[in-house]
């Protein structure tokens, strides 16, 4: 027989040799049916998650652009990038184990042997030349061992790729949420400064009422103090947009080229695109972090067949082939041919119990993966759960705090034409006033909150699997 032939039958015999893998089965969805909550008719709408990609989702250009620039510039997205790369460097040498590694090699060597050790009597000085190709020691891998080590190597790969996409996401939310806290905050600000300018006027047109005795200085002191609280506000809300501007910085990962400021009230239109949650079910095939945890699962799956094939005996061939002479010139000359064949068996019996200690530990770490994988999809459900809600009862908030800021609106107007008739004191202007502002202060933190609700879901689902984060 050919002995090019038996090599290939032994080579594919190995490559498709047996596997001692448990059947692997994905465990049970540890979830209800369905979201708290929801009512499958408020979900109908025109686009799923997983058709919609973070361009379509958010109709806003300047966030867009910061997040095309966090992708590209963010060191947290760039150390989850390298860790594919090496991750995917290590499964390319543990896949190099299943294939021989052959080498080649040329030496020459001249050499002195002293007249008291030839056996010719007298010194003798040799040559030799000689060109070789080697086999590393290659396993036979009949019981699978090293391709279950492949495919172990291969699932984390995988895993450390979806760790990657969910880094993106996270990265993704994070710049979208950031962006619009600085909106709120601009249209805070705003709001800030008109109240002050209004309370500044109030502080003179008091302040002047003592001076000429038509109010007490009770009345002018009662501005001013109001008037102090307007500016301390302005100044803490300044305060909170340079902390979340430093952040926002931090995560584009490069300075920010200022642009025209846009307060919440002119981006908030039309922001994102409405989602379907859909089911639990499908966070299996959107969430990254789901992905992940099962990669890892089958993984530790594939590392319990390499533990039970070690129990196993190991096959291994070393040998070369090559051409030696005494000569250069006649280093390939017919008669020059040298080669050596050494297969070896290895059959464990006695190793002090590690082998068993090895695959009680691949299969407690089997174990692991599976309550790793279901916690991941119950915290995964709950962040759907959670971001459901906060749409549903911050809609319900926006309308509740709307019409609270139209009655403090009417009450602020009502207690000035009290006071201005003598009816009231100035501290009930005061009052409605400071309620006043703080209830429109509340309605931009609430209407952002409902936007942020949005994102929060779109990245509790998965989103963005629709188009590359880069």
């Amino acid at each position: 027989m050919n002995p090019r032939n038996i090599f290939l039958g032994v080579l594919l015999t190995v490559l498709t040799g047996c596997s001692l893998n448990p059947s692997y089965q994905r465990p049970a969805l540890p979830t209800a049916a369905s979201y708290p909550g929801v009512d499958g008719a408020i979900m109908q709408v025109t686009l799923g998650i997983e058709q919609l990609g973070w361009r379509e989702f958010f109709t806003d250009t300047r966030l867009r652009e910061l997040i095309v620039q966090a992708f590209e510039n963010n060191r947290d997205l760039r150390i989850a990038m390298q860790r594919v790369e090496e991750a995917r460097g290590l499964y390319g040498i543990q896949r190099a184990d299943r294939l021989p590694s052959i080498s080649a090699g040329a030496t020459a060597s001249r050499s002195l042997v002293p007249a008291d050790l030839s056996y010719t009597g007298s010194a003798v000085t040799s040559d030799q030349y000689q060109a070789n190709l080697n086999l590393s020691t290659w396993e036979l891998d009949f019981w699978g061992r090293v391709r279950s080590l492949t495919e172990a190597a291969l699932e984390s790969y995988l895993a450390t790729e979806e760790a990657h996409r969910a880094v993106a996401i996270s990265l993704l939310a994070q710049v979208a949420n950031t962006y619009l806290l600085e909106r709120e905050l601009d249209e805070r600000i705003a709001i800030a400064q008109q109240t002050l300018a209004t309370r500044e006027d109030s502080y003179r047109i008091a302040k002047r009422r003592f001076e000429v005795g038509y109010s007490s200085k009770l009345d002018a002191t009662q501005a001013e103090a109001l008037l102090n609280q307007a500016r301390s506000d302005r100044a803490s809300l300044l305060r909170l947009w340079d902390q979340n501007h430093n952040a926002l910085t931090l995560l584009v990962g490069t300075p920010i080229v200022a642009t025209e400021i846009q307060p919440l009230s002119q981006i908030e239109s039309g922001f994102v695109q409405k989602i379907s949650a859909g089911l639990p079910s499908d966070l299996l095939i959107n969430r990254p972090d789901v992905i992940a945890a099962e990669h890892r699962l089958k993984a530790a799956n594939a590392n319990i067949g390499a533990a039970r094939a070690a129990f196993l005996p190991r096959i291994t061939l070393t040998g070369n082939l090559g051409t030696a002479s005494a000569e250069l010139s006649g280093l390939f000359r017919s008669g020059s041919l040298i080669w050596s064949f050494s297969p070896s068996v290895t059959l464990p019996i006695f190793d002090g119990g590690r082998n068993r200690a090895n695959l009680d530990v691949s299969e407690a770490r089997r174990n692991l993966a599976v309550a790793d994988y279901e916690r991941t999809i119950q915290g995964a459900f709950r962040e759907v759960a959670d971001a459901l809600a906060e749409r549903c009862w911050l809609t319900e908030q926006v309308a509740a705090q709307q019409a609270t800021l139209a009655a403090q609106t009417e009450r602020a107007r009502l207690a000035g034409l009290r006071y201005q008739n003598g009816a009231v004191p100035y501290l009930e202007v005061l009052d409605a006033e400071r309620d006043r502002f703080l209830a429109e202060q509340a309605l931009v933190q609430v209407r952002r909150a409902l936007l942020s609700s949005n994102v929060n879901l779109y990245s509790a689902l998965g989103g963005g699997t629709g188009q590359k984060a880069q």
